[in-house]
């Protein structure tokens, strides 16, 4: 069976309609349509269509990628159809009908066909890793081994929620800071290159001393204004080879380990790592995945090299035999807070109850560092920007000052 993307007309309106369908071939498609009240005016097949777009730039493809929200708001709907007893296959039916995102519904209408052709429910999210990722699969086949489908979907509704709410948290809190940083070099670029030499071209002709200031801030514009030209593509360069760097193993490491001792983001990117650690690890042991793999899954949303080392060197530890606490404790960059919930949930049995505990906790540490930061960062971008502006001004009108004053 295919999987078609058609264009049609809604007969009763006459309105335009588009979607994905699976069938065996468009004649069936075109019967299908016809009995839903669509006339089809054209059809493409999932294959051929994925390789025309590659042909084509799509500019807005962006807002139509799958993002984590949507995953979350998907796996609420799909938990809430299996608690119902709908069957999985109906209820996947029912979500492609309902999603609007196109890249969304293609992953859903191949899912269906998936398990209709008998493939496991994570087998057919397997083969989708960019939109599912690892704890999302491995939960999943837990949920099938054990019977306890829904409960393990809305642990991982639950869980995409809350990493979505974090993230979006933080981003919401550096979006107003970041915007103003961009506006205030967008407007000084702007002074020092079209003002700035214009108002201070009538120094040339004064027989007298330019304040320092002043000669600093026209060999800024003078070099600002002649060789703009060869500043962006430096700086673009710059950044090219140091993310290429970067994506090194050691200048990852080297990078990681750096932003980790930093005065203020130290702190925070630290404690967004744990408590994504810990939320990851409670839900996959709190579904029954094995507590070894369940570390390798959660060693994978760290994102912190340094961090991704200590986990990789405990579970080695634990294959040998060793507790959890006594490494991370051993490595010493969790803090003993936490090395001291995860081990008093070892020895009681409580493990996945404390990690959860260790995850609200840091969730709320860092709701609260954003919070601070962020009142910070806003009258700091302020001052800056008006003392970028204000030592403009001063060194273009002391000059004009002692002028007139000579003049008297």
């Amino acid at each position: 069976m295919a999987v078609y993307e058609y264009r049609g007309i809604i007969i009763a309106s006459g309105k335009a309609t588009k979607g994905v369908r699976d069938a065996d071939n468009p004649k069936q498609l075109r019967a299908m349509l016809r009995r839903d009240g669509v006339m089809l005016t054209s059809a493409t097949e999932e294959a051929q269509a994925k390789a025309k777009k590659k042909r084509e730039i799509d500019i807005l493809a962006i807002f139509r990628r799958v993002n984590a929200t949507d995953i979350a708001v998907m796996t609420r709907q799909l938990a809430t159809l299996v608690r119902a007893g709908i069957p999985l296959v109906d209820a996947i039916t029912a979500l492609t009908e309902q999603v609007e995102k196109e890249d969304l519904k293609r992953v859903l209408t191949n899912l269906r066909e998936r398990l209709n052709e008998g493939t496991s429910f994570a087998q057919a999210l397997e083969l989708h890793p960019k939109v599912f990722p690892p704890i999302f699969v491995n939960m999943v086949a837990a949920g099938e081994v054990s019977g306890t489908l829904e409960q393990v979907l809305e642990r991982l509704a639950d869980f995409l929620e809350s990493q979505a709410q974090l993230k979006g948290k933080v981003s919401a809190a550096l979006a107003y800071p970041a915007l103003m940083l961009i506006i205030g070099t967008v407007l000084i670029s702007v002074l020092m290159v079209a003002v700035v030499p214009k108002v201070t071209s009538i120094f040339e002709s004064l027989d007298q001393a330019l304040p320092w200031y002043t000669q600093v801030l026209i060999a800024i514009s003078d070099f600002l204004s002649g060789y703009w030209w060869l500043l962006l593509p430096t700086i673009a360069l710059g950044v090219y080879l140091f993310n290429r760097w970067k994506k090194t193993k050691d200048g990852r490491l080297k990078w990681d380990t750096f932003t980790l001792k930093t005065p203020v983001f130290g702190p925070l990117l630290q404690m967004l790592a744990i408590a994504r650690f810990a939320k990851t690890l409670s839900t996959l042991l709190s579904a029954g995945v094995p507590l070894l793999k369940a570390m390798e899954i959660s060693n994978r949303v760290l994102t912190n090299a340094l961090l991704e080392r200590v986990v990789q060197d405990a579970t080695g530890s634990i294959r040998e035999g060793e507790s959890i606490a006594v490494p991370l404790r051993r490595s010493g960059q969790f803090p003993p807070m936490v090395t001291h919930m995860i081990a008093v949930g070892e020895k009681s049995g409580q493990l996945e109850e404390m990690l959860e505990s260790v995850s609200k906790a840091y969730d709320a540490q860092v709701d609260t560092r954003v919070q601070m930061l962020t009142s910070l960062l806003e009258p700091l971008m302020i001052v800056l920007m008006g003392g970028s502006v204000g030592f403009i001004a001063f060194a273009i009108l002391m000059p004009l000052i002692q002028m007139n004053d000579f003049v008297k």
